[in-house]
């Protein structure tokens, strides 16, 4: 007896380079969902979600701690192309270090989440001249955003050494650890940049991001990481972002 052929997926699908952490992932498909016009289940985009949060942890190799996760991001990129998706989006800002050689491996675009929430704070303050940034170390000192804002003829600003212990804490300590985190600790450190000059602050690190709408703050100075490229992928996913009003 024959098997039946199975049914034709739907789509064409996006695809989540996930667990770079796990619980931003998941933050990640959330906000997708809320920020999409969906009166049905069918209104919503199709996504492939690769959720491994096996890949070695990004900050620290590039502190010269641990392996490189370059072969596992590329890895994992390669098999959602195999799997059938046609655009990818990464919930991870530490992780577009890699991008060039993640896009070098694929034939389908891959979303920059630098660049995206870039965008995002300049279409969100008009007139737009400078910005914060609350990241971990390895995105620092990487430059990723450095370089996003120049090329967006934007200043960037950053916390003090000490104030950037306290942002690595929040985000290892707090969020990666499972454990609470004081809203004034986190309203600290933004005000810590607005205090410097920062016009806007972003949100650099998705698991501050996680962060919060685990606090369910609503503070018109911050640029979500997560919502910007959540907001891309329902746009390149083919659907319709909610009007915000």
């Amino acid at each position: 007896m024959t098997a039946p052929e199975p049914p034709e997926v739907p789509g064409p699908p996006g695809g989540v380079l996930g667990g770079l952490g796990p619980a931003a992932a998941v933050y990640f498909l959330r906000r997708v969902v809320e920020l999409t016009d969906a009166r049905r289940d069918q209104d919503h985009v199709d996504l492939l979600v690769w959720q491994f949060g096996s890949v070695p942890d990004r900050t620290g190799f590039l502190q010269g701690r641990g392996e490189s996760p370059e072969p596992a991001l590329v890895a994992n990129a390669v098999a959602l192309e195999r799997a059938g998706a046609t655009f990818i989006s990464v919930p991870c800002n530490t992780a577009i270090v890699w991008v060039d050689a993640i896009r070098a491996a694929v034939g389908i675009e891959v979303l920059h989440t630098v660049e995206e929430t870039i965008a995002a704070a300049q279409a969100a303050v008009p007139g737009l001249t400078s910005v914060g940034l609350l990241a971990t170390d390895g995105t620092l000192e990487q430059g990723i955003y450095a370089r996003a804002a120049e090329a967006a003829g934007l200043t960037l600003l950053v916390p003090e050494p000490e104030v950037q212990e306290r942002v690595m804490a929040v985000i290892y300590d707090g969020v990666k650890a499972g454990n609470p985190v004081p809203r004034d600790e986190f309203d600290a450190l933004v005000d810590h940049l607005a205090d410097r000059g920062a016009e806007a602050v972003l949100l650099g690190c998705t698991e501050l991001s996680v962060l919060l709408g685990d606090l369910g703050i609503e503070d018109p100075r911050l640029v979500d990481s997560i919502d910007a490229v959540a907001r891309a992928t329902v746009l390149r996913g083919g659907g319709t972002l909610r009007d915000p009003a």
